[in-house]
């Protein structure tokens, strides 16, 4: 009887489960999010020892940009169970959790809109569009509903990550969605824009990246980027964020803006201009050639005629007058009135998104577990009896500063990554 028991709930959980793109099973489809705008999402179910994969939570991934593609960068550049040379990756996520891959904003990667008018604008639509499209997600996959799920993200992802969140738990609430919602990761959170942008200066300096001429160059050009978004010139202040960056490039002989230990072939990158290397937020440069190859082929196997954009710069363009705005009193809301567990990670060697700037917009946080938070004592992070970084937590909110890791934490750390998401899912026990 037992045994029954047991084959009908591998039955039930495989109802939609199917062959895709690499190993195990998965799932994915489009779901209209709004008239004429389209959002996708690719799922692979866990590969863990479990009688169902319902025994497993869900793990949603937002990559960053806006406009970098989750299914792209962060499936095959950092933690899918291929790796962009079609390997198996050891450190894959879904060894352990069902891991979902969604294309967003509406435009990126398989993500599609029928007008130019469909893209999205701001945040808020952001966040709108996710939740409609979970609703697609569990009435395809209903037996998830109880299953709990986390979102995760990276750089501008972690902007849309928190709204996201806030407004998914809103409408659990409301009863206008069922989902057992748990928590959010701002992985290198473009959250609070201008901290990150103010603190390059300091940062390269201190590490030896600039001098202080070079410090003042930057500095100057950061303080602009600061008075565009102060006179409330969005689009301007954007627009001076990519001049500040193109100043960085020139002092530094372009540093990696996402690991800046990583070395840099002067010759490739001289004749460039300044933006080449930044309009592929998430990925490293030898990746971009090989999932120019690899998205053709995923297409094809998982019977996709929409073109894949890996890096949208219609996307980007159509939120230029929301990219610098912060998004901290979201993050607010989201620890004043929920108890969605919200956790803040930084890699040490990351650039664009500082860990100064990131520590700076955290300490600012106006929430109603600030005073715990601020007297709590600051731990190592010990992996098999390494230290591979730091944390801090308190309630359902908490910092964590990572270690010989740069922009891209789960491929520069994943010991580190695993000991955090183990930390936000109670050791993916549900």
């Amino acid at each position: 009887m037992k045994f029954a028991l047991v084959l009908l709930s591998v039955l039930l959980a495989s109802t939609y489960a199917k062959v895709g793109f690499g190993p195990g099973d998965q799932e994915w489809d489009h779901v209209e999010v709004r008239d004429g705008a389209f959002m996708f999402w690719w799922m692979y179910f866990t590969t863990a020892d479990v009688s169902s994969y319902t025994e497993r939570p869900i793990i949603i991934w937002l990559q960053g940009g806006p406009g970098a593609a989750s299914t792209g960068y962060g499936n095959f550049a950092e933690l899918g169970p291929l790796d962009t040379d079609l390997n198996p990756r050891d450190y894959t996520w879904v060894k352990d959790a069902n891991v979902m891959f969604i294309d967003n904003p509406v435009g990126t990667g398989f993500s599609y809109v029928t007008d130019s008018s469909k893209y999205t604008t701001d945040n808020r639509q952001i966040a709108l569009d996710l939740v409609e499209m979970m609703r697609g997600f569990y009435k395809k996959l209903p037996e998830f509903k109880s299953v709990p799920l986390y979102i995760t993200s990276e750089s501008y992802g972690g902007k849309m990550a928190a709204e996201f969140a806030l407004v998914l738990e809103q409408a659990v609430r409301e009863g206008t969605i069922e989902a057992n919602f748990k928590g959010a990761l701002l992985g290198d959170g473009w959250v609070s824009p201008i901290d990150s942008v103010l603190t390059w200066a300091p940062y390269l300096l201190h590490f030896g990246v600039v001098d202080v001429d070079g410090y003042n160059a930057v500095d100057k050009a950061a303080q602009k980027t600061k008075q565009y978004l102060d006179d409330g010139q969005f689009v301007a202040a954007t627009n001076q964020w990519g001049e500040t960056e193109g100043v960085i490039m020139q002092e530094t002989d372009y540093v990696d803006f996402y690991n800046i230990l990583k070395k840099i072939s002067w010759y490739k990158y001289k004749n460039k201009p300044f933006y080449y290397r930044l309009i592929k937020p998430a990925v490293r440069d030898d990746d971009d050639d090989k999932m120019d190859k690899i998205m053709p082929q995923v297409a094809e196997k998982l019977n996709i005629s929409h073109r894949f954009d890996s890096q949208s710069g219609n996307v980007f363009n159509k939120l230029s007058g929301d990219f610098m705005k912060a998004n901290t009193h979201i993050v607010e809301e989201l620890l004043n009135t929920t108890s969605v567990k919200c956790f803040v990670i930084n890699g040490q060697l990351d650039l664009i998104v500082d860990t100064p700037g990131t520590v700076k917009w955290v300490d600012a946080l106006q929430w109603t577990g600030k005073d715990g938070y601020v007297n709590k004592q600051r731990q190592s992070m010990v992996v098999n009896g390494i230290i591979e970084g730091y944390e801090k937590t308190y309630s359902t909110f908490g910092m964590f500063w990572v270690n010989r890791a740069g922009h891209m934490v789960p491929a520069d750390n994943p010991t580190a990554m695993d000991y955090i998401l183990r930390k936000l899912t109670d050791d993916y026990s549900g």
